[in-house]
């Protein structure tokens, strides 16, 4: 698995003025968060981060080196985006702990074009993300799932997904993660002429019968 690096220093001044200072200086601001509930206030170069942001999922462990003497592994847990400046202008990352199992969601991506589709029928999305629990050294960044030989009225469940070594899938195996059907056909509308046609005229008498 790649590994991803940031290198970042630790923040002493907080507030507007800092913040802005901050990136003013071409650097993003930024707080690692623990799941005991401790921060830590940090900064990065915006460019590393920029190129990294590209390529990483929520479920990308990333190494953040503070100051060159603290080391953490994060996610980045949510972040602020300026849609005007088309920047993210502030980040907060979750650290884990090496060592230990941790409960995550990981993005499915289906790949590929069944054949069944080319022949009328449609690709169905299931469920879009699994439940796993593994060690932060063994989580993928998303599951990639083919659907290219599903056939007609098939479907692809959690059960037929092959995970890496080392995770566990906490997901319900019976949920379906893409199928393809064929298009119901819809019965051809009755027009008000051939309504007419078939109604028996008004009055007519009934046919007698010989």
């Amino acid at each position: 698995m790649e590994e991803r690096v940031l290198t970042a220093c630790r923040r002493t001044d907080f507030g507007k003025a800092a913040t802005a200072k901050c990136r003013r200086a071409n650097r993003l601001p930024a707080v690692i968060y623990d799941n005991a509930g401790h921060s830590t206030a940090i900064d990065v170069p915006y460019r590393d981060f920029e190129k990294l942001f590209k390529t990483v999922t929520e479920s990308t462990l990333i190494t953040v080196k503070v100051d060159d003497k603290d080391e953490f592994e994060v996610f980045i847990k949510d972040y602020q985006y300026d849609i005007v400046n088309d920047k993210v202008f502030h980040a907060d990352f979750y650290a884990v702990e090496r060592g230990q199992l941790l409960r995550t969601k990981i993005q499915i991506r289906l790949s590929g074009s069944p054949e069944a589709c080319r022949q009328g029928a449609v690709l169905e999305t299931g469920i879009a993300e699994l439940e796993v629990e593994c060690l932060p050294r063994n989580l993928p960044e998303r599951i990639v799932v083919n659907v290219e030989k599903l056939g007609a009225n098939e479907a692809i469940h959690v059960r037929d997904i092959k995970v890496p070594e080392g995770v566990k899938v906490l997901t319900d195996a019976d949920l379906a993660v893409a199928m393809v059907k064929f298009a119901r056909e819809e019965a051809p509308a009755v027009t008000d002429e051939a309504a007419a046609d078939a109604a028996p005229a008004a009055g007519a008498a009934p046919e007698a019968k010989a």
